[in-house]
Parts: C-alpha cells; structure tokens; sequence
C-alpha cells in the first residue's frame, strides 16, 4: 500500500491551480493525509526597484499576506474538507520553484499535487514551467494536473497507463501504479513505445526499419512486459500489454487519449544541467500536454511503498 500522509498543493489561485485542488483534495480524503495549502508570493523579491519607491514596505507586505490569507480561506471555504487536517502556509521567496521544494524537503511532503498550463512552443520557452522544475527536482512523487476547458474528475480511476521502458525506474512506476489500481479498483495499460530507429548504413542490405531485422519484435516485447510484470507484482491486477512503434512522448499520449486512460503513472530521470538539457525528460513532457492528470514517480527521493 502507499504512504501518503502529508501532500502539499501549492498554488497560485488561477483556473488551472483551481482545478488540480480537487484532485489534491481526493488523494488527502482517500489516503486520510494531511493538506498542506501553499502559496508563495514574489511580488516584493521581484520588484526592488518598484518597492523603493514606496513608502512603508512593512505595511505592505502586511496587505499581500492579508490577501493571501483570503484567498486560501476563500478556497478552502470553497470545498468540502470535513475530517481533513489542514495546513495553510504564506511563504515569500525570489522565485516560486526553490521556495516549494524547500518546503517540502523541510516538512517530509509526500505527495505535491499542482496544476500545469500546458503551454506549447514559445509560450513554454519564454514562461517555463514551475510544475515541470518541481517533477524534475522534487524528491516526492508528483501529481500534476493540466488545465483544461472541461476538467476531469479523478474520483474514479477505470484505466491506469503505465509507459514501460525496462529500466529500473519504470519498475517502481509499475508497483505504484499496482498500489493505486488496488485503491480504485482499476485495470492497468502497459505500454512499451519501439523507437524505430535504424543506422543509415542498414538501408545498404535492404534493412529499413527493426521489424525487418525481427518481424516478432512486437510480440516478443509484450512477453518481455508480461515477465517484468509477473516478477514485481505480489496479487493479481488486470491489465493489459501493448506495444506501439514511433516517438515516445507522442505515442503515450496518443494511446492515453485513444484509449479512456484516467490516469498516467511515469518515472522521471531527475537528470539537471546541461545532461537535462541534452536528454529533456519524457515524464515531464507527458504531464505537460497529457489531457489526464500524470503521476510521476521517483526511483531516487522519497519511497511511499510500504515494506
């Protein structure tokens, strides 16, 4: 089973983190773990010039936490949180990301719950991602929620896709995905993406793809996900093994959207720097565009899987 006793939702109060506080809401209800409600303010870190200029800094610091502490009052009015322990937090700080892994290292977070924008292209260049930087960095396990025109609830969870790559840390995605199936009584979709990749010198023999090489590559994989399968779970789970050929971030959210996925359950490298830079990360692009919310497990950090 999972150990989930504390989860931190940070928020800014928009749309999108409006829509990932329900989700925060049901995981705290389901695994009885403390809220933890954080927003973090940057208007005074960043804007010395701005606030030299005024008079009475402390007085107005002292108007951002009063409005912050209606905002989360308001929102936590809002919902129904009966039985749930609540935890409201005003932190400032030059930028949002530090501030909220800081938090949750300090507090022992299990599970940070935040909503994502979903934005494309330069939007996503020039505005970056504070929820991509958290699933990069953060020890925990991260739940993230993309905006959407008509949200999704995640009260029921039917169909549970796990990307499955043979590595070790997609491993600890199956055994938490296991775990949460076991809550929602859910089926899992494991799917292997075969990037058919090829050397150029190949085509001089006639070889154009990796199916020539192995016309059973398909099948020969699904008996390797059946395997893997079998070796880490403990109690049956339905499921179901596929295999699609082509680039992995678009093919896993292609087959979520195809195929009635309420959930993804991915491992992220937690590569920084210039290795990050060169190798980019398939969970956080997933939970960027993915239309249903993404749970992204950690083969480093924190292990919420009971011994």
């Amino acid at each position: 089973m999972l150990k989930i006793k504390k989860i931190l939702f940070p928020t800014d109060f928009s749309k999108c983190a409006e829509q990932a506080f329900t989700h925060a809401i049901h995981f705290a209800k389901e695994f009885n773990a403390e809220l933890h409600i954080l927003n973090v303010n940057t208007f005074i870190e960043n804007n010395p010039q701005y606030m030299s200029r005024l008079s009475g800094i402390t007085d107005i610091k002292t108007m951002n936490e009063d409005i912050t502490n209606t905002q989360i009052n308001k929102l936590v009015d809002s919902a129904n949180l009966e039985n749930l322990k609540i935890v409201k937090i005003k932190k400032h700080g030059v930028s949002v990301s530090p501030a909220i892994l800081k938090y949750a290292n300090d507090n022992e977070i299990d599970l940070i719950v935040m909503g994502t924008h979903g934005r494309r292209g330069l939007g996503h260049l020039f505005l970056g991602s504070v929820a991509e930087e958290i699933v990069r960095l953060s020890k925990s396990p991260v739940l993230t929620i993309r905006e959407e025109e008509k949200p999704t609830l995640i009260s029921k969870i039917d169909n549970i896709l796990v990307p499955i790559d043979f590595s070790e840390r997609s491993n600890v995605s199956i055994k938490y995905a296991i775990e949460i199936a076991k809550v929602y009584n859910s089926k899992l979709q494991l799917l292997h993406v075969l990037e058919d990749t090829i050397p150029a010198a190949y085509s001089l023999s006639g070889i154009m793809s990796i199916y020539d090489i192995d016309p059973n590559i398909e099948e020969k994989i699904k008996n390797n996900i059946e395997k893997v399968f079998k070796e880490t779970i403990k109690t049956e789970v339905e499921h179901q093994s596929s295999v699609t050929n082509g680039h992995a971030v678009k093919e896993i959210l292609n087959f979520a959207n195809n195929n009635n996925t309420d959930l993804i359950v991915i491992a992220t490298h937690g590569l920084t720097g210039i290795e990050h830079l060169m190798i980019g990360s398939v969970a956080e692009k997933v939970s960027r565009m993915a239309h249903c919310p993404v749970f992204i497990t950690k083969s480093f950090g924190k292990d919420l899987l009971a011994k």
